[in-house]
This record gives C-alpha cells, sequence and structure tokens, in this order.
C-alpha cells in the first residue's frame, strides 16, 4: 500500500494538517472518535479538537507520509511519519482504525 492508497478520512487528517484546517481535520473523526498521544486520552469531535489546538495544527504541525502497512479487513492502518512544525519534530508512528468512513481510533505512540 502506498500513500496515496490510504482512506479518504486519513488523507484529510493529513491533508487538513498541512493546510491549517481546523474544521477539515476535525470533520475526518467520527462523533465517538477516540485519540491517545503518548497516554494522553481524548474523546469525541470536542476532545479531537483540543488536542488539535495544543498539539497539532496549533503547532503549525506538518506530516508528510514515510510509509503505510494496512489490514483493510479490520480497518486498521499504520503510518510513520515525519513530523515538523513548532511541536514535536522526527519520525514516527500513527496508528487509525477507520469506521464507516471516518477515524474512529488514532494512537500516537
Amino acid at each position: 500500500m502506498t500513500e496515496h492508497d490510504v482512506p479518504h478520512a486519513i488523507r484529510e487528517f493529513i491533508d487538513a494538517t498541512n493546510a491549517g484546517d481546523t474544521e477539515r481535520f476535525v470533520a475526518a473523526f467520527t462523533d465517538d472518535a477516540y485519540l491517545n498521544d503518548w497516554g494522553r486520552e481524548f474523546h469525541g469531535h470536542r476532545g479531537v479538537r483540543s488536542w488539535d489546538s495544543t498539539d497539532n495544527i496549533g503547532k503549525q504541525a506538518h506530516f508528510e507520509i514515510l510509509s503505510v502497512e494496512a489490514d483493510e479487513a479490520a480497518g486498521s492502518f499504520n503510518l510513520t511519519v515525519q513530523v515538523t512544525g513548532n511541536g514535536f519534530n522526527g519520525i514516527g508512528p500513527l496508528n487509525f482504525i477507520v469506521r464507516d468512513g471516518r477515524i474512529a481510533s488514532l494512537r500516537i505512540s
């Protein structure tokens, strides 16, 4: 699987982050989304928006996909990304679960 084959919701997550578009970013997630960033937990659109403002678009994050592994039957996608911006800078893993065309879970570790 290449970066161009990732589900639309994950592509929106990446593209919205890189464009600094918070509304588009939040819309990529399910209403009951779960986000875990190194043990810090966020729930639903309110939690996703909070994390976005403190750790993502709020830090001018920019993602470049380096690799993608998928278990499409389970809706699981593991991306390795290069992150730059005014927060974390480096290479890191993102584990997504996609349900009904949107991100139901994101784990950053």
